[in-house]
């Protein structure tokens, strides 16, 4: 008798877990193997009337975890990005994504 109160399921019926990833594809790492590179990056920030939809151009520089600095290379100034606000990103020259 189960003194646990637990339902004890056969092994026949028991499904097998999926295999974890080795490997994921996060977009930080996706972005620092293209440090150098031009692309227009697209923002949304909620909840603000004014900056509700924006658009950026500018060469990667620095890559973090919880944010990207980009340079705008006509004027030459920096910027830094949070991810948390980032939609996507398009690039003039094909891009490395293959973190192997």
């Amino acid at each position: 008798m189960d003194t646990n109160n637990q339902s004890i399921i056969p092994s026949s019926q028991t499904s097998s877990l999926p295999t974890p990833i080795s490997e994921q594809t996060y977009l930080e790492n996706i972005l620092r193997l293209n440090i150098g590179k031009l692309g227009t990056f697209y923002f949304t920030y909620t909840g603000s009337e004014d900056w509700r939809d924006r658009i950026y151009k500018g060469i990667i520089e620095q890559v973090g975890r919880d944010h990207f600095v980009v340079r705008d290379p006509k004027n030459q100034k920096y910027y830094i990005f949070q991810f948390v606000y980032f939609d996507w990103a398009e690039f003039d020259e094909p891009i490395n994504f293959n973190t192997r």
